[in-house]
């Protein structure tokens, strides 16, 4: 008879394409990266990967002399590295559990795995992608104003970041006979800076005068020769902007678990106001925290506030200690520009470039655990900072 004990790979192989597709399902900034693949002990040993460069030769004035010989240039070089580092996460159930359960929790795991190893991923490349030195912005990170018109994403943002990456160097896409790829740069940017971009400037006169689907259908599609990324995943600075009119500033009284849907702030003054509430460490540099969340307040009773977040069930997504930060400031939207090799990224050929699941493994003197698990090692860097260009930008929808 067959069974699932001498059919486990049939079983495990349709677990594993859940894990693939969690795993593919948030990769958003990935797409500025060019992968240099090393091997996983010479990762294991080495304090950084280097990337060595050679300097360009300048514009001969020489002539060519019938009886003396020309001055050659001499090239220089300097060098770029990468730090690797490693990342994992793991579940244990007991088998208990397992045999009991009467719900897809066997393949819903695998899709949790595929979830967490893309979005821990994506975190630490949001460190390095958006950590760059060239920035452009109408004011300063914590002025940006949901309520000021010229701090908001349109098309002219477009023009000044695709001549600046021209102007400084930053490879455009070629095909295979080194022509012009349309649409060769990339912009990453979150649907509230995108809805300002469709909403103003001459994208707007375009949809309403000439092809009225870029509205209707919110395609716009590129820009410039930047192909837009609209993704709800891509990076915000929440709460991060000009306070609102109407400041709530608080904290968590109590230690909050993901899926709650109702936190304890310290004070409640102003806490129905504005769009969202931000909940965590406001991110005024380049240190990010990509547990941070924006909730929806539904209603308030004293201290307790009943919120809508995104995490499953509508309640929180993550955990959250007593003492962080509960604002409704405005949020700020980073608008990543550049283009397909403007990110290195270096990963261990043998584990692979989005990691490799573990298991299931059984452990206990009885084997009554089992463990699933994923790994991955590897690095991100910003070779060149000419690369890639961010802008900061707020949204007319937190007015």
């Amino acid at each position: 008879m067959s069974t699932t004990s001498n059919l486990s790979n049939s079983v495990r192989g349709r677990y594993v394409n859940e894990y693939i597709q969690g795993a593919m399902s948030r990769r958003v900034y990935d797409m500025f990266c060019y992968p240099i693949s090393e091997d996983k002990e010479v990762m294991q040993r080495a304090s950084s990967i280097t990337v060595p460069f050679l300097s360009e030769m300048g514009i001969s004035a020489q002539t060519i002399d019938e009886t003396a010989d020309i001055n050659p240039q001499i090239l220089r070089d300097t060098t770029a590295s990468l730090t690797p580092t490693s990342r994992g996460d793991a579940i244990q159930d007991s088998e208990k559990l397992l045999l009991q359960s009467y719900t897809d929790y066997g393949a819903a795991r695998f899709r949790k795995l595929g979830e967490n190893m893309t979005a821990t991923l994506e975190a630490l490349n949001i460190d390095t992608s958006l950590a760059g030195n060239v920035v452009m912005r109408a004011a300063a990170r914590a002025s940006l104003d949901a309520g000021t018109s010229g701090h908001r994403l349109s098309d002219a943002d477009f023009f000044e970041a695709g001549n600046m990456l021209k102007e400084l160097g930053c490879p455009e896409v070629t095909a295979e006979d080194g022509s012009a790829v349309p649409d060769g740069y990339i912009a990453v940017m979150h649907p509230d800076a995108y809805y300002d971009l469709l909403s103003g400037g001459n994208v707007i006169s375009i949809a309403q005068y000439q092809d009225k689907s870029i509205w209707i259908n919110g395609e716009l599609g590129s820009l410039n020769g930047f192909r837009i990324v609209a993704s709800p995943f891509a990076k915000v600075f929440g709460g991060a902007g000009a306070d609102n009119g109407s400041n709530a500033d608080t904290t968590l009284s109590n230690a909050e678990n993901a899926m709650q849907t109702e936190i304890t702030v310290a004070a409640n003054t102003n806490i129905s106001s504005g769009r969202y509430l931000t909940i965590g460490t406001e991110e005024t540099g380049s240190t990010f925290y990509p547990e941070n969340e924006r909730v929806k307040h539904s209603s308030t009773s004293g201290t307790d506030i009943t919120v809508v977040g995104r995490g499953p069930g509508g309640g929180l997504k993550y955990d959250h200690a007593s003492g962080e930060s509960v604002r409704n400031a405005d949020s700020v939207y980073p608008v990543l520009f550049g283009g397909p090799k403007s990110v290195a990224k270096a990963y261990a050929m043998d584990i692979g470039e989005f990691g490799e699941i573990v298991g299931p493994n059984r452990d206990g003197i009885l084997e009554q655990f089992v463990n699933l698990g994923w790994k991955w090692y590897g690095g991100y860097s910003i070779i060149n900072e000419n690369w890639l260009v961010r802008g900061e930008f707020s949204s007319s929808l937190d007015a």
